[in-house]
């Protein structure tokens, strides 16, 4: 049976870093289209975008289980982030997506 703290392991630091940074990069997205539809565009959308994809594919990557939470520490208390399956639909094919709730 896991225990309750389990997502205290130190071993998963590296993992909550790289959500750290995909939670701030998400946040810098949302920023740049609101400033981008009010014609104050300072930033490429298109670069934030490629970021947010790059980090998404590498956490999946790092996550040792599929369709599943994993308990993270993004220092205020447990958090969870899962890569689960979305069907192919329209010609598009299968693939993970990565959940964060925090």
């Amino acid at each position: 049976m896991a225990s309750n703290l389990d997502y205290l392991d130190p071993a998963l630091k590296p993992l909550e870093e790289k959500v750290d940074a995909y939670l701030e990069a998400e946040k810098a997205l949302n920023r740049a289209k609101v400033a981008h539809e009010n014609g104050e565009s300072t930033q490429d959308v298109a670069g934030l975008q490629a970021d947010l994809a790059r980090l998404e594919q590498e956490i999946i990557g790092m996550l040792p289980t599929r369709d599943e939470w994993l308990k993270v520490n993004l220092g205020y208390g447990p958090s969870r982030v899962g890569a689960w399956l979305v069907p192919a639909l329209h010609g598009a094919p299968e693939r993970y997506e990565l959940r964060v709730i925090h």
